[in-house]
């Protein structure tokens, strides 16, 4: 975007496209005004009072409509702002857009009303990416959590580290700058500063396992050899006729996903049956490496052997390959007589299964759910994304140099350097310190209406 476009008015849709009861247009800019008084029936409208009338153009009417105006600073972007709300039509919703476009105003990029309320100090940059992931929140829990970064809580307790950090610093640089009016601080002090930073620090790190989860789901992969009934265990815990299923060896040949909300996104992955020997084919080999790259790439382990069978050489290099992961075993087929094995686990360790008979199911959910558990709490006190995280441990590296020079009692102008490079990776994660790059890579993952 050149400079000249940077703050020019902007127009975007602002719903989803398709049929519904409302669609909304936004405007936002110094012409949005001017804008909608081409296009409106009603004129001089009142910032903060709802006005009802028609678009029209050229005297033909094009919809009967509400429209809300705001004035600068008082809105979401922190400019003059109006939005249309208009009948939830396709072909209305586009209409009314192309007035907006013909009569001053230049369609939105990605994300960028919530940059230009990043921009207008509407809200830190911490809160502008909350925004994002309310926008794409895959569950409930989740929401919760990014509307809590939406009200201020990770921004906040960003700031009064950075002001306990600065604070700290200020007293290293008087006492360097003015060494005859302020005493340099005592290295007992800053070592107490220190530690204390990266205490708080810490606690919000400690979130980092629960907040990738809550992001980014849960992928649970069902393995095990051909023909013990990973399909069926794999529908039966959809509750729907997912995959099919056969008495054939090899019927699944590739990878079968689906998606579940336990509390956080989880995504059940039905697998080919793992096996070596000349019966596999060109198809089913290749959907077996699949099956390993998803056990690999799995954060839970559904593995399943059957009863009734012998626990065979094949087997026994599954569960190998898969027991030093988090892992479940499921022995299914109970309903037929059990055959006698030597196991490489704890018999107590495994959960009976029979999907012919539904039995053993809801304590493979329970034994998820569990896990999942782990995870869902709404306490969850910080949630972050990976490009905080990042910024985070930047701080905390910088902190942990200055805490260790504080130690052996180095220079104090040395240490401040550390201090400095701490306080810069926290002001990225609110934005005073942040590049065009940075900003781009953000709001292009918004949609076009935000």
């Amino acid at each position: 975007m050149n400079l000249l476009e940077e703050f020019d008015t902007i127009t975007a849709i602002a719903t989803p496209l398709g049929t519904g009861g409302v669609g909304v247009i936004r405007i936002s800019g110094d012409n949005a005004f001017e804008v909608i008084d081409k296009i409106y029936n009603k004129h001089n409208l009142e910032a903060g009072k709802i006005s009802h009338g028609w678009i029209v153009d050229n005297g033909n009417k094009i919809d009967e409509v509400i429209v809300l105006p705001f004035r600068k600073p008082n809105s979401y972007t922190g400019e003059d702002v109006i939005e249309i709300h208009c009948h939830g039509g396709i072909n209305i919703v586009r209409n009314v857009l192309e007035l907006t476009l013909k009569n001053g105003a230049r369609m939105a990029e990605r994300g960028e009303f919530t940059k230009r309320a990043f921009l207008n100090k509407k809200m830190d940059l911490s809160q502008a990416e909350a925004v994002a992931d309310l926008i794409h929140a895959k569950t409930k829990n989740f929401a919760i959590q990014s509307a809590k970064n939406l009200s201020g809580v990770l921004g906040t307790e960003v700031n009064n580290i950075k002001s306990e950090i600065f604070e700290t610093l200020s007293r290293i640089v008087a006492g360097i700058d003015f060494p005859e009016d302020v005493s340099e601080p005592e290295y007992d002090y800053l070592i107490e500063k220190f530690e204390n930073s990266l205490n708080r620090i810490n606690k919000i790190l400690s979130c980092v396992k629960s907040s990738d989860i809550l992001r980014q789901g849960i992928k649970i992969a069902i393995v095990g050899k051909p023909n013990v009934g990973k399909s069926s265990i794999f529908n039966s815990l959809l509750n729907i006729e997912r995959a099919i299923v056969t008495d054939i060896a090899g019927t699944t040949r590739d990878v079968i996903k689906e998606n579940l909300d336990w509390d956080v996104p989880i995504t059940l992955i039905d697998t080919a049956g793992i096996r070596d020997g000349n019966e596999v084919g060109k198809v089913e080999e290749i959907g077996i490496e699949y099956s390993k790259q998803s056990a690999q790439d799995a954060d839970l382990i559904l593995f399943v052997y059957d009863t009734s069978s012998e626990f065979t050489k094949e087997d026994s290099d599954i569960y190998e390959f898969i027991k030093d992961k988090k892992h479940i075993i499921a022995g299914n087929k109970t309903d037929l007589p059990e055959y006698e094995s030597n196991l490489p686990f704890a018999v107590s360790e495994v959960i009976k299964i029979s999907t012919t008979q539904q039995t053993g199911t809801e304590a493979v959910k329970e034994k998820i759910r569990n896990y999942v558990s782990e995870f869902s709490t709404e306490e969850t006190e910080f949630i972050t994304n990976k490009r905080q995280q990042e910024c985070l441990v930047k701080c905390k590296e910088s902190l942990e140099r200055a805490l260790e020079a504080a130690k052996i009692e180095e220079l104090q102008d040395m240490i401040s350097i550390d201090v400095k490079s701490a306080l810069l990776a926290l002001d990225e994660i609110t934005g005073e310190v942040i590049t065009d790059e940075i900003l781009d890579n953000i709001f292009t993952n918004f949609c076009i209406g935000k």
